[in-house]
């Protein structure tokens, strides 16, 4: 059977709103940047392999980031001052690619961007967990994702129009404009959050008993649910490579690299619209079953381009593409927060971003590995399998929760 949830509680906060808006601003900037590195990286003579180091070893960097926001998150009293940093620091650097000559500066503002954007993340979304009523996280985070991706829609929109006139460099410059916008709407719209101490243990009837710390006093464990989840999060990961293979991929079977900012258009609109329908439609139905579909829809997307049959099935695969995202990350999120007290919702969201980054962080070098031996099409089909097996995972993590509470 589903898994229940209650009625939908208050109306989305003020403090949500200004979390979307600092994500739609943030993102404009990033993928104006983002969807252009790959053809940029190959102007300096880098290429798969190169890109695999750069975005895995990003996206680690992110993942201790998040790790260490998720506990300090749990022990301050004003995260917001984490967050303010966070913004200030990856839109100060995103203009520097404009300057580079080399792949390895590009990596080092890749590590400075994801730093940055690993110390502010847990932070935020334990803020946003705690401005919003918990009947109506999935729809909070749902509305950020969905906020976070139209400013992907708009970033590749603006690149796409400013790349013939301005070049590459040219882009990297001007992502500086939202990204000042971003800071601005950081600092003076979102609110600070009441932070909730742990007090070394929990009077919690509603939780697992796992969650209960012993008489030595020693912090809450973390409960098993919990752990199902990750569990089967972790393994997908390992096959969740940087999305810049994709861009590659399509670009090997014949799309242009000045249509990248499109491959990222027409994945960001299907994104946009349906992560604030997943996420509230996840407040009445099973995360672990919307989960599962969506990792379902990455297996469907990554077989297609393995095969890669037409530049027509890679765009109507990549619009698709959008909907994995749509299904997992604003679902995710609530689904790792609601297994937990509020005490440990930072420690549980920095673990889980940390296990799930540093398994990233392998598929990216694996992939690229893979694809220097073997050609796309081996590591496109191992993650595609990857995936649907993880899928399955997720379903047992559910008949395992509902097995442990009744």
């Amino acid at each position: 059977m589903p898994e229940a949830r209650p009625p939908a509680g208050k109306a989305i906060s003020r403090n949500i709103y200004a979390f979307g808006a600092t994500s739609f601003l943030n993102d404009t900037a990033s993928e104006m940047a983002y969807w252009v590195l790959p053809a940029f990286l190959a102007s300096l003579g880098a290429g798969p392999a190169q890109l695999g180091i750069i975005e895995g070893i990003a996206e680690s960097v992110a993942s201790f980031a998040k790790l260490f926001s998720g506990y300090l998150a749990d022990r301050v009293r004003r995260r917001k001052p984490i967050v303010v940093a966070g913004y200030v620091v990856a839109n100060a650097v995103k203009p520097l690619l404009a300057l580079t000559t080399s792949w390895w500066q590009i990596l080092v503002i890749r590590f400075a961007d994801r730093f940055s954007k690993g110390i502010r993340g847990t932070a935020r979304d334990v803020m946003v967990a705690g401005s919003q009523a918990e009947s109506r996280l999935g729809s909070a985070y749902g509305l950020i994702q969905a906020m976070d991706s139209a400013g992907a829609i708009a970033g590749p929109l603006i690149a796409l129009v400013l790349l013939p006139h301005y070049g590459l460099r040219g882009i990297f410059w001007a992502a500086a404009i939202p990204g000042f916008l971003c800071i601005v709407v950081a600092t003076l719209g979102i609110r600070e959050t009441k932070a909730v101490r742990s007090s070394g243990r929990l009077d919690v009837p509603t939780l697992e008993p796992e969650v209960m710390s012993s008489t030595t006093g020693l912090a809450p464990r973390l409960p098993r649910s919990f752990y199902f989840v990750l569990l089967a999060v972790t393994l997908f990961s390992l096959g969740n490579s940087s999305d810049m293979f994709l861009v590659l991929r399509a670009q090997s079977i014949g799309i242009s690299a000045i249509q990248a900012p499109l491959l990222g258009l027409v994945f960001n609109i299907t994104y946009t619209l349906f992560s604030w329908p997943a996420g509230h439609l996840s407040d009445r139905l099973s995360r672990r079953a919307m989960a599962a579909a969506g990792y379902l829809v990455f297996a469907t997307v990554y077989l297609i381009f393995a095969i890669a049959p037409s530049a027509r099935a890679i765009w109507f695969s990549m619009a698709t593409y959008g909907l994995f995202y749509a299904l997992t990350n604003p679902v995710l999120k609530a689904l790792v927060v609601e297994t937990v007290a509020p005490e440990m919702r930072g420690r549980a969201l920095g673990t889980y971003f940390f296990v799930t980054s540093v398994a990233a962080l392998l598929a990216s070098v694996i992939t690229g590995e893979l694809w220097r031996q073997y050609g796309p099409r081996v590591p496109f089909l191992l993650s595609a399998g990857i995936a649907a097996i993880s899928a399955v995972l997720l379903l047992a993590s559910r008949r395992a929760r509902a097995a442990a509470t009744s």
